[in-house]
């Protein structure tokens, strides 16, 4: 959410595109999707292996890398957008 409202005040601050919006509001969107989703596969997990189990570490850390995958990503679109305008600014 920090990561997210920073976008969010950056996009304000330097007047970013439409279309710019549209990456930095899905990089957000996806990133809390992909929590959301590991989340739900840590509760369900947990619920049917309340025990530990081999398997279920792999489940969650599968999940955990989805949700690793979907920040790298949204950090890769906030570099391209953010990046030039900093150094610019700066």
């Amino acid at each position: 959410m920090v990561a997210a409202s920073i976008a969010i005040f950056l996009g304000w601050f330097f007047a970013i595109e439409k279309w710019e919006w549209c990456f930095t509001i899905f990089a957000i969107v996806l990133v809390l999707s992909a929590e959301a989703f590991n989340t739900g596969l840590e509760y369900i997990t947990d619920l049917v292996s309340p025990d530990y189990h081999l398997l279920a570490k792999k489940t969650k850390d599968v999940a955990a890398g989805g949700v690793l995958i979907a920040a790298i990503g949204a950090a890769a679109i906030g570099t391209i957008i953010f990046l030039p305008r900093l150094i610019q600014y700066f």
